[in-house]
C-alpha cells in the first residue's frame, strides 16, 4: 500500500513539473517543434539513469523511495505518449522531415542521456 500512495504521489509531482517545464520551453523556443515534449524526455531519461545507479545498482533503497522517483515522479514526467502524438501532428500536417527530426532526436538524446546519467551515477 505505501508504494502505491509513492506512485501517485511521485506521479502528481512529475505531471506538475512536466506542465510547468515544458510550458516554459515553449515560451522561450515557440511551439513549431517540439520542444518542450523533447527537453523533458532527455531530462528525464538522464535522471532515470542517475537514480538508477543510485537507487539500484548501489543502494538498498527502499522500494517506496524507488516507486516515488523512478515509477511515479519519472514516470509522470516524461511524456512518450506526448511525443507520439506531436510526432503524429507533424506527420498528418506534411511536416515528415520534422516528424523524423523528432523521433531521431527524441530516441538518440534519450538514450545518450540514459547513458549519461549512468555514467555519472557511477562516478559518484
Amino acid at each position: 500500500m505505501l508504494q502505491t500512495l509513492a506512485i501517485g504521489g511521485g506521479g502528481a509531482i512529475g505531471a506538475l513539473l512536466r506542465f510547468w517545464m515544458s510550458n516554459g520551453v515553449y515560451a522561450l523556443l515557440g511551439r513549431d517543434f517540439p520542444y518542450g515534449t523533447l527537453f523533458i524526455n532527455v531530462l528525464g531519461s538522464l535522471i532515470m539513469g542517475l537514480l538508477f545507479v543510485l537507487l539500484v545498482e548501489r543502494s538498498a533503497a527502499a522500494p517506496e523511495w524507488r516507486a516515488l522517483l523512478m515509477i511515479g515522479l519519472l514516470g509522470s514526467f516524461t511524456t512518450f505518449s506526448t511525443f507520439s502524438i506531436e510526432t503524429l501532428k507533424l506527420l498528418e500536417g506534411g511536416e515528415f522531415g520534422k516528424a523524423l527530426l523528432n523521433i531521431l532526436l527524441s530516441v538518440l538524446l534519450c538514450l545518450l542521456a540514459a547513458w549519461g546519467g549512468v555514467i555519472a551515477g557511477r562516478q559518484l
